[in-house]
């Protein structure tokens, strides 16, 4: 088989992208605008949800979500120890603490005995991280919460008006994903988006954050909060600033700057146009991965059920009889053979920042196990399908490999 090169993620950009990007830049307008707005309508209609506030990042899209509850010192908000850092960088930010708990035995879902066993009176969030784009059980963790109820000491308007823990969803890789008929962004209190590059869904950058309605909050109040908190606290933003007559503002609170900008909203309205079939070609990659990696006696991540469609993020397998060595040295096999894999990902507990604050791997065996043997496939709307067939014939051929050379060891 003649070698190709495969890469791990493209951005799916056409000339529909670059064409309303070019629009924007010839308009005279380029930071946050019309664009932004008509973006954060299209995705609001996309989720069914009321609002949509579109912001610079997913990682500030989540700190303003806890800032928005007054989530900060001697608060704890609950995370899971397998997910990337910006699920949990968000909440130090916000002077909050951490508190990581293990995975299941059988699922990279956080262990949901141990998370209704951490809940203290100083707990104040539940984050789920819908890894690859799978949603998590929502409906166990508000059983949680409202078991948890006499414990919850709410501190600000909206906490007092939940009267419970909230429930946050990092959908990072979960835009388009549904679950008993809902939609990501509707599953949680409040839900943030990636938009990076390397997400099924782009911007180049960015994020966005959406929430359920809430008895007692006005959602118009809600939008008009987040836009201070992503735009220095000033009372206009800089296109209500530009109409004529209208420099007069005002600067409410000293407060951030992670907006949104045209220039990214633009590649934003395409990129949601095209998204439907996007996500469709990702579910015929992944079912013709599903058929191959199913002959050879691996754990995939499963990205479809019953009740549940995923995004189709990420094609994660796991090598059962392999250990960390092992892993890698599969993932450099198929390097060599030009297929870029990756891991997903280093448990938190495993990394310096989180070392330094006192956490050990040692605590959280099941993620330790799920991670010492997963190996990521490319996954991309970029493949065709002689790539999806180039990286199959290799991935069962070194790993057939890999699996003879166990058993003969043993």
């Amino acid at each position: 088989m003649e070698k190709r090169n495969v890469s791990f993620c493209q951005p799916d950009i056409s000339e529909l992208e670059i064409q309303e990007v070019a629009e924007v830049l010839r308009s005279g307008w380029i930071t946050t605008g019309p664009k932004t707005k008509q973006l954060e309508k299209k995705l609001a209609e996309f989720c069914h949800t009321e609002k949509v506030v579109c912001l610079g990042s997913a990682t500030a899209a989540e700190e303003l979500i806890l800032r928005v509850l007054d989530i900060g010192e001697g608060d704890e908000v609950i995370v899971p120890a397998y997910t990337y850092t910006a699920s949990a960088s968000a909440v130090i930010h916000v002077g909050a603490a951490v508190k990581l708990i293990d995975s299941q035995t059988d699922s990279y879902e956080m262990d949901y005995e141990k998370v209704e066993a951490a809940i203290t009176e100083h707990t104040k969030a539940i984050l789920a991280v819908d890894l690859g784009g799978v949603p998590c059980d929502y409906e166990r963790i508000y059983q949680i919460v409202e078991e948890k109820k006499h414990l919850f000491r709410p501190k600000g308007s909206i906490q007092k008006q939940l009267g419970r823990i909230a429930v946050l969803a990092d959908c990072a890789h979960a835009l388009g994903a549904k679950k008993d008929g809902k939609m990501a962004g509707q599953w949680a209190d409040f839900t943030s988006f990636s938009f990076h590059a390397v997400k099924n869904f782009t911007t180049a950058e960015g994020g966005a954050v959406t929430w359920r309605p809430i008895p007692g909050v006005d959602n118009e109040e809600l939008y008009r909060q987040y836009q201070l908190y992503s735009l220095h606290g000033q009372s206009k933003d800089a296109l209500e600033k530009n109409r004529a007559g209208s420099w007069e503002y005002d600067i409410v609170a000293p407060l951030y700057k992670c907006n949104m900008t045209d220039v990214m909203a633009a590649i934003g309205l395409k990129q949601l146009e095209r998204y439907p079939g996007m996500l469709e070609r990702r579910k015929e990659i992944i079912q013709k991965y599903d058929k191959g990696c199913g002959m050879l006696g691996i754990e995939s991540l499963t990205h479809y059920g019953d009740n549940f469609q995923s995004s189709g993020h990420l094609y994660m397998t796991r090598v059962p009889w392999a250990d960390h060595e092992e892993r890698c040295a599969i993932i450099t096999k198929m390097g060599e053979r030009g297929i870029a894999c990756n891991v997903h990902y280093k448990p938190l507990p495993m990394l310096s920042a989180y070392k330094k604050l006192g956490w050990k791997i040692e605590d959280f065996p099941n993620a330790y196990e799920r991670f010492q043997n997963e190996i990521t496939l490319p996954l991309h709307t970029k493949l065709m399908d002689a790539d999806v067939e180039y990286v199959l014939a290799h991935f069962i051929e070194i790993i057939k490999e890999s699996k003879s050379h166990s058993k003969s060891i043993v």
